[in-house]
């Protein structure tokens, strides 16, 4: 095996570049943190490792200088379609942007016409994929993420007998599994693709991105080990939990990790007081900062509950307010912040006008106030129905709010019950309702709560541990296609 192990980092976005979803500070950090790993934790490799995104016309052009790289073509069944490929260097690590009509054409990075957003990261993989041909540089492993880049995988197992990717190896990130990508029939026919025939993968998905993708993929790696199981279920698994239980051999959970320098309440600028471990009283300020601004009354008795999420079905908000009509017996406060669905949010503001004194809905995008939540909040929601890794746990048990979670995905992994935080394992108003009295109790007792924050603060959730695993990976997966073994 090579002493450098060069590998392409394919995602729809990354920060700070361009941010609309938590894939951003994923693809923002994860590149950085492979390589600065040492010579001991990838086993005496380095790993060149490089980032490729598209060129969307939101990408923020003045955070590093960009330059034109290589313009090429890709062909299709009607002739050719131009790419223009650009170079920027972000903290040593050369970042790749590709822009052809698919791209330039689209205002954002996820549009609400499914089509459109199928021809424009179709040709994004295939550029993608192609670039490393044109650049000469010879990648032993593509690592891919979520439907969007999946078809660059699949078109490595389409040129199979191509002696420039006979040692390329491909795994793919699953952030969250029932986003396909939708029929995608007719881009694999105008690019050439060949169609998939395989009796595993169900015929309704061998069009769709993701599956093929899967399907492609040396090494499969969901977000937590939770979420490794649980989309081996009916329940989770979105009609492939037979094609996935076939594949378990090649399936490991690697949990998200946390910036652990823009999410830092010692030096967070969001903040009214910074604080750390040693300095914890200070924290404090930031709840009564944050109840002032909310206008609600502050009480040092009343546990605040905070919340700064998607308004979703899928996190469980409206458990939530079912869960709070129940608790009228108990004095407690609660803050939510971050837009979303239309129904969910009228009932949230229904909630607020029947508890005026306890609830405070705040229907916005608020970077600050998201920090000031995080920091002033003493219980910290995630009632999610299902989460394959979740941030926003990490960075409130960094901050000192205590999660209270439903045992799901990367949250059944992080939080642990009794001692950073409170979990319940069904998905319903009663179960939720327990967990917060269990959590009221707790409050109510300030030298066992501040064991459950300082138990919390204490976590290492920076990427450098889930980088290590992912090396460990690259260097299987790598090994296979270097030693002799077949593609």
């Amino acid at each position: 095996m090579p002493e450098t192990l060069n590998i392409l980092f394919l995602a729809a976005e990354a920060y700070p570049f361009v941010k609309i979803g938590g894939l951003a500070d994923v693809a923002g950090a994860l590149p950085l943190a492979l390589r600065s790993l040492s010579l001991r934790q990838t086993g005496g490799y380095h790993l060149d490792v490089r980032l490729v995104l598209p060129l969307h016309r939101m990408i923020q052009t003045d955070v590093v200088t960009m330059k034109p790289l290589i313009n090429f073509k890709i062909p299709t069944d009607v002739g050719y379609k131009e790419v223009q490929a650009y170079e920027a260097i972000l903290n040593g690590m050369p970042t790749y942007f590709i822009d052809g009509l698919p791209i330039s054409r689209s205002d954002s990075v996820y549009s609400t016409n499914p089509e459109q957003d199928r021809e424009k990261y179709t040709f994004f993989s295939l550029a993608a994929f192609e670039l490393m041909r044109v650049l000469n540089w010879k990648v032993n492993i593509i690592h891919a993420n979520d439907w969007h880049t999946a078809l660059c995988l699949y078109a490595l197992r389409n040129c199979s007998d191509d002696p420039f990717y006979s040692t390329t190896a491909g795994l793919i990130t699953v952030h969250n599994l029932p986003y396909m990508g939708g029929d995608s029939g007719d881009l694999l026919n105008m690019y050439g693709l060949k169609e998939l025939v395989d009796n595993d993968m169900p015929v309704w998905a061998r069009k769709q991105a993701l599956p093929l993708g899967l399907w492609a993929a040396d090494w499969i790696v969901p977000v937590s080990e939770t979420y490794a199981r649980e989309i081996l279920t009916p329940e989770y698994g979105c009609g492939l939990q037979e094609f996935l239980r076939n594949r378990t051999n090649n399936i490991t959970g690697v949990i998200n990790g946390l910036d652990i320098n823009l999410w830092d309440p010692a030096s967070d600028e969001d903040l009214f007081s910074n604080y750390d471990l040693e300095t914890f009283e200070a924290r404090e300020k930031n709840k009564i900062s944050l109840i002032k601004k909310i206008e609600l009354d502050f009480n040092p008795q009343v546990p605040l509950i905070g919340m700064v999420s998607r308004i979703d079905y899928q996190k469980g908000i409206d458990l939530t307010i079912q869960a709070l009509r129940t608790l009228n017996d108990i004095c407690w406060q609660f803050v939510i912040l971050g837009t979303g669905d239309a129904v969910i949010e009228a009932e949230l503001r229904q909630l607020q006008a029947e508890y005026p004194d306890r609830v405070r809905v705040i229907l916005r995008y608020d970077s600050e106030m998201s920090h000031l939540i995080y920091a002033g909040s003493d219980i910290f929601l995630m009632p999610s129905r299902y989460e394959p890794c979740g941030l926003s746990q990490m960075i409130a048990m960094r901050y000192g709010s205590v999660p209270l979670v439903h045992a799901t995905g990367g949250l059944k992994d992080t939080v642990h019950e009794g001692k950073t935080g409170f979990v319940f394992d069904k998905s319903d108003p009663e179960a939720q309702a327990k967990a917060m009295r269990r959590a009221f109790k707790a409050f109510a007792a300030p030298i066992k709560w501040r064991s459950f924050q300082r138990s919390g603060m204490k976590k290492d959730f920076s990427w450098t541990r889930s980088a290590g695993k992912y090396a460990i990976i690259y260097r299987s997966i790598a090994f296979k296609y270097t030693s002799g073994g077949e593609q």
